[in-house]
C-alpha cells in the first residue's frame, strides 16, 4: 500500500505534491491544511484522504462556507495499514525538544507517527513507533522547496522516502 503524507500546505497545495497522490492508495494530511481546496485537490487525485486540524486551522483563516469542513477535521486520526498502524497528528502540541519523545509516548502502539507543524522533513525511524514528518506542501515556509513523504506499507516492511520539488517561481 502507498501513502502519501503531506502537511503545512496552509491554503494552497504544490500540484506537483496532488500528482504524487495520483499515485496512492491513501492520502494523510497532518494538519494546517488552509482551505477546502486542498482536500478537494488530493480527493480528487486520490478519494482516500484522511486529514487532521492543525494550529492554524482556525475558523477566522477558513471561508465561511468551508467552515462544516473544517470542523469535521479530527485533532488526530489513526489509518490501519498492513503491518500496522499509522498516527496522523499536527504536533503542535508537544514541546519542541521532547516532541519525538513524547509522541511515543502517547502513541505506543503505532508502527509510525506522521505530524507536522515545522515545516521540515524528518524521518525518525530508528526505533518504533516511526517519528516522521513530511515538510510543508504548499509555498509557506518550504525551506528548500514543497515536499511530501511516500510510504510503502505492506503485511512484513514498512519503507519511506521523503520527495521534495524546486519551489516555482
Amino acid at each position: 500500500m502507498r501513502v502519501l503524507i503531506v502537511a503545512d500546505t496552509h491554503g494552497l497545495i504544490d500540484p506537483r505534491i496532488v500528482a504524487l497522490a495520483a499515485g496512492c492508495d491513501q492520502v494523510a494530511h497532518a494538519g494546517d491544511v488552509g482551505s477546502a481546496a486542498v482536500l478537494g485537490d488530493l480527493r480528487n487525485a486520490c478519494p482516500r484522504v484522511a486529514a487532521v486540524c492543525g494550529n492554524n486551522d482556525v475558523p477566522a483563516k477558513w471561508a465561511g462556507a468551508e467552515r462544516s469542513i473544517l470542523d469535521q477535521l479530527p485533532q488526530v486520526a489513526e489509518l490501519s495499514l498492513p503491518g500496522g498502524v499509522l498516527v496522523i497528528v499536527h504536533g503542535d502540541t508537544f514541546p519542541a525538544k521532547s516532541r519525538h519523545a513524547g509522541m511515543r509516548m502517547r502513541y505506543p502502539a503505532a508502527r509510525a507517527i506522521a505530524y507536522g507543524h515545522s515545516h521540515r522533513i524528518i524521518i525518525d525511524d530508528n526505533v518504533l513507533p516511526w517519528v516522521i514528518n513530511p515538510g510543508a506542501a504548499g509555498r509557506t515556509r518550504t525551506y528548500g522547496g514543497p515536499s511530501g513523504l511516500i510510504l510503502e506499507a505492506d503485511a512484513d516492511r514498512w519503507q519511506v522516502e521523503a520527495v521534495r520539488f524546486p519551489p516555482l517561481v
